[in-house]
């Protein structure tokens, strides 16, 4: 996926994600597991990328453990496969934001935490649900193909991979946003400074709009 709605200019649609895939297994990781909060006191968020998973990766002397993450065979991938409720707990946007810049740009899971999955979408990273099986079949299938690409088609809600397709599932809001190109309310303003301008300078309550 294109980074031009991360740098404040136009916002890509994300139609469809393809790339080879990364299986994590295990129900109700939270986002403490995704990102350590020791590593959240950054003022941005670059870098953030290399503690992902970080308390899982590596143990107290920083050697590293057994998790695909640490495994070259997925150095590249950018569909991460998960199990159920993805990204429970804290609702730090820290976690998502670690995953992207680690280089992932869709999760297929069993099911998300509502507010993980929301700030998944401000990145432009869906979050697609199938069933138990499905993801266990898929989780198994990357493990034995790690070279090989998966396609997840956000606007037709189905996940290709091998000489497999499989039926998926996109929150009707995510798909809509991520397919017409409004995920990014940042960029969104930004792409239109002049109607934000017009409509911060009708406002009673401000002095002095400036230039968004």
């Amino acid at each position: 996926m294109s980074d031009a709605g991360r740098d404040g200019t136009d916002v890509p649609r994300v139609e469809r994600v393809t790339g080879t895939g990364i299986p994590v297994r295990g129900d109700e990781i939270d986002t403490d597991q995704i990102i350590p909060a020791r590593f959240m006191k950054v003022v941005t968020f670059d870098g953030l990328g290399q503690f992902a998973f970080f308390d899982q990766r590596f143990d107290d002397d920083e050697t590293p453990l057994d998790h695909p993450f640490n495994d070259d065979r997925y150095r590249e991938a950018s569909v991460l496969v998960v199990n159920a409720n993805f990204g429970c707990g804290s609702s730090r946007e820290h976690a998502p934001q670690a995953l992207a810049r680690w280089g992932i740009d869709a999760i297929v899971g069993g099911s998300f935490a509502e507010i993980f999955a929301g700030n998944c979408l401000g990145l432009g990273i869906p979050t697609v649900t199938a069933d138990t099986e499905t993801v266990a079949d898929l989780q198994a299938w990357v493990e034995d193909h790690p070279d090989e690409e998966i396609t997840v088609d956000v606007a037709g809600e189905t996940v290709s991979y091998g000489d497999r397709e499989v039926d998926a599932a996109v929150d009707d809001a995510q798909r809509r946003a991520l397919v017409e190109g409004d995920w990014d309310t940042t960029a969104l303003m930004r792409s239109n400074g002049s109607a934000v301008l017009d409509t911060a300078e009708s406002l009673p309550y401000v002095e002095d709009p400036g230039e968004p």
